[in-house]
């Protein structure tokens, strides 16, 4: 293109001494040399603006020419003015996102084919990325630190009491009492030489051994009458004194001194330090392995219902107006807070990387951009100014000829 403006301008040079040369032998020349001129001082006219914008014309240094690479500060700080004002704003960034549907749109990706199976992938990958990332030996601290303040910390023996409290007064425990109660009479129904040896046992030496048996049988079948009796009857004694013993333990681990410092005597041997660490430990390999498993596994239950619970969510924003409404003036006010604090920090990457820039690269890099043109300036230079020139002559020549 520049070498087509050039030869332009070279064959309005070149006309005009042919037609300058002969216009006395043929005077219709004269219109062919003033347009030939005035072609002549367009073209120059347009090279010179054209070339001060990104260096000094002929290396003179002209006053106001070479513009880009001196004021190249300057003008990367009014674009980035520019582009803070005009399209960092949150009017502009509202209106946009709202002509966008960006729900409806995330949604039907989401409940389309793909679209679950691409977001298990790239949720796969971050979670091993961020297995990579993390320290074990951090995230045990911060488990001990967070089991420590939940669980050690506070007393065990209120919180404990008041939950056994509800749990006796709906009679949630009378289960318990009763797998316990025919355990025992089936023990005792299939121990009667256990119960027997025992009796034996204790008895003094004197005693015959056929008394011993005597003593032994009727002490079975007491107790197993008794065990019995316990076991048919709802409102047996031995129940109601469970009961009653039950209602004073849980009332004692919320008020009684005593007992709350003897459930916190066990929560210490329970949980000391040693074990209070192999927790934590524990507690974070099987988080870890578990998940690295299960993502892994495009088969495995947690892949597959995240899988649907992704395509469930797409589903929903593509159906249901309300939640769609809300996903996007969620985005919207998002995108707005995100503009609004930090549209001078993006602006500044445009003024900031223009200043890094060196004069001459900078003028290069827009003089690429602009490209055509630039040299279509010069071009329609040439064609204007032979026109002009063509026409002024003319005027001139029939007002004065």
């Amino acid at each position: 293109m520049k070498l087509l403006a050039v030869s332009l301008l070279i064959a309005m040079a070149v006309i005009f001494l042919l037609a300058f040369a002969l216009q006395n032998q043929y005077p219709w020349l004269e219109y062919v040399r003033a347009a030939a001129e005035g072609g002549m001082v367009g073209a120059l006219a347009d090279w010179f603006a054209v070339t001060a914008l990104f260096k000094y014309p002929m290396g003179l240094k002209i006053p106001h020419t070479a513009i880009i690479p001196n004021r190249k500060d300057q003008i990367g700080a009014s674009l980035g003015d520019f582009v803070e004002t005009n399209f960092l704003s949150e009017q502009v960034v509202h209106e946009k996102l709202a002509s966008m549907d960006i729900a409806r749109k995330v949604g039907t990706w989401l409940s389309g084919p793909g679209g679950p199976e691409r977001v298990a992938k790239e949720g796969a990958a971050v979670i091993r990325g961020a297995f990579t990332v993390l320290n074990d030996d951090d995230v045990q601290a911060v488990i001990e630190s967070m089991v420590r303040k939940h669980l050690l910390t506070p007393p065990w023996g209120p919180p404990v009491g008041r939950l056994a409290q509800r749990i006796f007064d709906d009679g949630h425990h009378h289960a318990l009492v009763d797998l316990l109660v025919d355990r025992t009479v089936d023990w005792v129904r299939d121990n009667h030489e256990t119960v027997s040896r025992l009796v034996t046992d204790r008895s003094p030496t004197w005693v015959p051994n056929f008394v011993d048996g005597l003593v032994g049988d009727k002490v079975y079948v007491e107790i197993l009458k008794f065990t019995k009796a316990v076991q048919d009857d709802p409102q047996h004694q031995v129940r109601l004194s469970i009961d009653t013993y039950l209602q004073d333990l849980a009332q004692d681990l919320q008020h009684e001194p005593v007992m709350i410092a003897r459930a916190e005597g066990i929560k210490s041997q329970v949980l000391g330090d040693p074990e209070v660490r192999e927790l934590a430990s524990r507690t974070w390999g099987t988080i870890k392995k578990a998940l690295l498993t299960a993502v892994d596994d495009p088969h495995s239950e947690l892949t597959v219902k995240f899988k649907a619970a992704v395509h469930d969510f797409g589903t929903r924003l593509v159906v249901d107006s309300d939640l769609a409404g809300k996903v996007n003036k969620w985005i919207g006010d998002a995108a707005g807070y995100l503009v609004k604090t930090y549209r001078s920090d993006i602006a500044a990457v445009i003024t900031d990387t223009v200043a890094r820039w060196d004069g001459e690269e900078t003028s290069q890099k827009i003089e690429l951009q602009v490209g055509k043109d630039l040299q279509f300036i010069r071009i329609n230079g040439t064609v204007v100014g032979a026109l002009a020139g063509l026409a002024i002559f003319t005027v001139a020549h029939l007002l004065f000829g």
